[in-house]
């Protein structure tokens, strides 16, 4: 299976930015639709935005639209979430998953021995 590292993540100013990093790694060189997830203290863990391949199809939640972009650098098979405007809902462990599907506007991660989970990065929002 392909494995995910993310890093980027810190600890910014409420309306500051961060530019989280996914990198790929092994697996059979088949790409899939990469997403990113958060999971704060005490929440359930959300999907936050995915992207597809090879058409680039993006989608976001509700949450961070208009905030946050997210991109991918197919030379490098690494994607990108780049997070402005901060706020204090934002905080969390951000996970990058692949696969990824949007249902009912909902972004799911692959379940366990069925895809591939990064260890996650803290983003941490804090005046």
């Amino acid at each position: 299976q392909v494995q995910l590292v993310e890093s980027g993540g810190g600890v910014v100013q409420p309306g500051g930015s961060l530019r989280l990093a996914c990198a790929a790694a092994g697996g059979t060189g088949e790409e899939y639709a990469r997403g990113w997830f958060r999971q704060a203290r005490g929440r359930e863990r959300e999907g936050v935005s995915c992207i597809s391949v090879p058409d680039g199809t993006i989608y976001y939640a509700d949450s961070v639209k208009g905030r946050f972009i997210i991109s991918r650098d197919n030379a490098k098979d690494t994607v990108y979430l780049q997070m402005n405007n901060l706020k204090p809902e934002d905080p969390a462990v951000y996970f990058c998953a692949s696969p990824v599907t949007v249902v009912a506007s909902t972004i799911l991660g692959p379940s366990t021995g069925f895809g591939s989970w990064g260890q996650g990065t803290q983003v941490t929002v804090s005046s």
